[in-house]
């Protein structure tokens, strides 16, 4: 293909001619894909994609895409990572059934896993992917106007094994809209690979970005740097929240500097600035403090804090030092962060009961009794027009953070879901679960 592409590539420049006056003239023939790396050469230029679908099938065009790799990076191809809030297509969720993981049998996980489904599909469309053992079950939990897909998975964290999703916008004078969707396919290796990981074989996480790339007939950006999307917050206008506790860790890629990690996210994320606190939320051991547990951005310029007010918890010194972190940086824009504490649930503790209700089998982490879990507020799904948040049955924090998080969106509806202890018991809470699509747009997002 290469060969194809690089052969073509010189005849058009001995001619002096651009790749869309050739296209123009007629001279087809061959195979789709040799042709389809214009769009990739012109930055996926929509004329290009159009008239190349006037000579093929659209359908057909689609198919080649889904299996195209772009060369480049997104930030040269002028693609970046939104903002959560942004407009979406939809959500992908996964379906839970590791015995290993999830108590007796995964049913009460399941359980709230179809009500955060169902939460979120009163305001924007949801895929659920289950196993070809479990398609059934789900789609007999999951409402009607859920899509359900078969896609095999070694557990269900679709914000890290699923794509990170960029996008390339239109500027015009009416204001700006989405106008290209593509995937980011990172690296995985469970959370710490096979002496510090989760599980020990996560052959088919891998496959889960790509998978995901294809069903959708998006084009992807391939990177080999083991990243999960739970490890990433941004802004949308360049500015990117991490830990250093997890993407600095020795089981993630000792092989890369900080420099050389904050080139790649500059490169595949689209940002500029890159503000890193020192750790996550106590008791996330699992990813080693993913910053979706710690910190996240609600709007340009302002952040959710984890915090607890107790001296005594071990968290009170995370909390302390990433905001004496935060109240020293500023954005990619050079603004002061505004800093809004989202108080953490009363400690909470994996039971005998629950304990006993995982299968101990040796391929996944032990889950002991007594077991400090990482319950956080800050874990939450932004929606089109909700947030989707956990409420954990300890009544003060759970109603303070309803009143919290309805304060930073005023605009969203704040929905609780009751029970989310079942998927921290999993390791993870509403945001690890879900990964947002964004939306094409053609209308403008916003006024210039």
């Amino acid at each position: 293909m290469k060969a194809i592409e690089e052969g073509t590539r010189i005849r058009l420049e001995k001619r002096n001619i651009t790749a869309i006056d050739w296209i123009k003239e007629g001279q087809f023939g061959g195979d789709i894909r040799a042709y389809l790396f214009f769009s990739r050469l012109l930055n996926l230029d929509p004329q290009i994609f159009e008239l190349i679908c006037c000579c093929w099938k659209p359908e057909e065009v689609k198919e080649q895409v889904a299996a195209m790799d772009l060369e480049g990076s997104p930030s040269l191809l002028k693609f970046h990572m939104p903002a959560e809030w942004e407009p979406h297509s939809q959500c992908w969720m996964g379906w839970p059934e590791r015995p290993d993981n999830w108590r007796d049998n995964a049913v009460h996980a399941q359980r709230v896993f179809a009500k955060v489904a169902s939460a979120i599909s009163k305001f924007e469309c949801v895929t659920v992917c289950a196993s070809a053992s479990q398609w059934e079950n789900a789609r007999s939990q999951l409402p009607a106007n859920i899509r359900v897909v078969e896609l095999g998975m070694n557990d269900c964290w679709f914000r890290d094994t699923g794509p990170t999703f960029v996008v390339r916008k239109r500027i015009s004078n009416s204001g700006t809209s989405v106008e290209s969707v593509a995937g980011i396919d990172w690296n995985f290796n469970s959370w710490g690979g096979v002496e510090d990981g989760c599980y020990t074989d996560w052959s088919l996480d891998l496959q889960v970005a790509w998978k995901i790339l294809n069903i959708e007939k998006l084009p992807r950006f391939l990177n080999k740097i083991i990243l999960e999307g739970g490890s990433i917050h941004v802004d949308g206008e360049g500015t990117c929240l991490t830990t250093e506790e997890c993407l600095l860790n020795k089981n993630r890629n000792p092989h890369l500097s900080k420099g050389q990690i904050e080139d790649i996210l500059e490169d595949y994320l689209g940002v500029k600035k890159i503000i890193w606190l020192p750790r996550g939320l106590y008791g996330d051991d699992d990813t080693n403090g993913h910053i979706d547990n710690m910190c996240c951005f609600v709007k340009p310029g302002m952040v959710l804090l984890s915090w607890t007010d107790d001296q005594t918890d071990p968290q009170y010194e995370r909390s302390i030092e990433a905001l004496s972190v935060l109240s020293k940086a500023t954005d990619a824009k050079g603004r002061k962060l505004e800093i809004v504490k989202l108080h953490v649930p009363d400690p909470l503790y994996l039971t005998d009961e629950e304990a006993a209700g995982i299968f101990q089998d040796g391929d996944a982490k032990a889950r002991p009794s007594g077991t400090r879990l990482a319950a956080s507020y800050v874990n939450f799904y932004i929606a089109n027009g909700a947030v989707i948040a956990p409420q954990f049955g300890d009544q003060k924090w759970d109603d303070e953070a309803v009143r919290v998080l309805a304060r930073a969106f005023p605009n969203h509806q704040i929905v609780g879901i009751e029970g989310a202890r079942e998927i921290v018991l999993g390791g993870g809470n509403i945001h690890c679960i879900t990964q947002q699509q964004p939306a094409i747009t053609s209308a403008p997002l916003k006024p210039e």
